[in-house]
């Protein structure tokens, strides 16, 4: 796959029809879409494709229990929680966080944002699915989201400057697609918010994977876009080992239409790139440290289980799913593209997802949709008070 010039002219946009869905639609979908791909990533998450074959007699293909059975809350004493059973992880609980910033700023968001609005919401008590109770965030998200609280809360550092040294993992980039879906249309600008929302968390490939999946998400967004526009829209961005990951992942993924048969060639494909090494588990002494040359697993997965399932909610995400490792969040990425590209969601996934997590799907949807139209209002002020500044000092007509 390469970048095509005609990705960063806009295309013109026909209206809506029942066959091109609008922008409610596709906000609606991309963010069901990746709370489904997340809920069903959950019990599945940091196995093999051959241990998930085993334990589940062959491919998941919907809804699953825990991969422990009953004993979820001691066999991990770690991560004691109940993934599977249609609950979301923290995947979903990160992105309707950010979805509440929006929804408070009503604008384009920067790391000052983060640090006046999402860090006090992760630390506001909200239910938890997997940890059946109400709980802080704070308490359920990983490590690596933690520092966020640990540096802005209570170290007071600058907010631009925050996510250095942090170590460097698929974190920020799991979020961030309501950043995509407010610059519907318009990568370039997606990605330069989403690097400024992710810097108070990420730093390197990890904030970088931020940007280009918030790019890939605007992309999908245009209508008439296709997988193969999407990647080319991501690799139009991409800057160094992202870009040379994506790329590689995507060039194996176009000769294949069926997951199964590309569970092994994109793990060989992405492998050169990857930190963490080869047991999920146990992740190499190399793992998750700044670097120009490598890139994080789940985002160059997600774009080619994209490519792999042709644009088919079902066969992209349970493409991802059953690729295993970090598959919750390779689902909740190949999810929110494939919504936002119009892909619909099968409705008894959803409406489980919802009972199970005791989560409204819609209504944080309906509220970016919002938000989404008053920023582009917003940005069109600007650029037309921009213009007539220009055109004075320039002297153009």
């Amino acid at each position: 796959m390469t970048p095509t010039t005609a990705m960063e002219a806009a295309p013109s946009a026909p209206h809506p029809s029942p066959t091109t869905p609008g922008l409610d639609d596709r906000i609606t979908r991309a963010l069901v879409g990746a709370a489904v791909g997340d809920a069903l990533g959950g019990p599945v998450e940091g196995w093999t494709p051959e241990q998930i074959a085993e334990r589940h007699g062959g491919r998941v293909t919907g809804i699953v229990g825990p991969w422990y059975g009953e004993d979820w809350r001691t066999a991990r004493p770690i991560a004691p929680y109940h993934k599977g059973d249609g609950h979301v992880t923290d995947d979903t609980l990160m992105t309707h966080a950010l979805i509440r910033v929006y929804a408070k700023v009503r604008d384009h968001l920067d790391a000052y944002a983060v640090a006046d609005h999402l860090v006090p919401d992760l630390l506001s008590p909200r239910w938890i699915p997997e940890l059946e109770a109400e709980a802080l965030p704070l308490q359920r998200i990983f490590l690596a989201e933690k520092w966020i609280v640990a540096r802005l809360h209570y170290g007071h550092i600058d907010p631009r400057e925050a996510g250095a040294g942090n170590i460097v993992n698929c974190g920020a980039a799991m979020y961030m697609a309501p950043v995509g879906l407010v610059n519907a249309g318009d990568p370039r600008a997606a990605y330069a918010e989403a690097l400024e929302v992710a810097a108070p968390h990420q730093s390197s490939y990890g904030r970088e994977a931020a940007g280009v999946f918030a790019a890939a998400v605007a992309a999908a967004c245009r209508p008439g876009a296709t997988p193969e526009a999407v990647v080319d829209a991501a690799l139009a961005l991409a800057k160094d080992g992202t870009r040379s990951a994506i790329e590689a992942v995507c060039e194996v993924a176009a000769h294949h239409e069926d997951f199964e048969a590309a569970l092994a060639p994109l793990r060989a494909a992405v492998e050169p790139f990857d930190t963490v090494g080869p047991d999920y588990r146990a992740p190499s002494l190399g793992a998750r440290r700044p670097s120009r040359l490598h890139a994080i697993e789940e985002l160059p997965v997600a774009l080619g289980m994209l490519l792999v399932g042709g644009g088919g909610y079902r066969r992209t995400v349970l493409g991802s799913v059953n690729y295993g490792r970090d598959c919750d969040s390779i689902a909740t990425m190949s999810g929110a593209i494939v919504g936002a590209l119009g892909g619909e969601v099968p409705a008894d996934w959803a409406a489980t997802v919802a009972e199970a997590s005791r989560l409204d799907l819609h209504t944080p949807a309906r509220t970016l949709t919002e938000v989404a139209r008053e920023v582009f209002a917003r940005d069109l002020e600007r650029r037309r008070a921009h213009e007539e500044t220009f055109t004075a000092l320039a002297g153009t007509r």
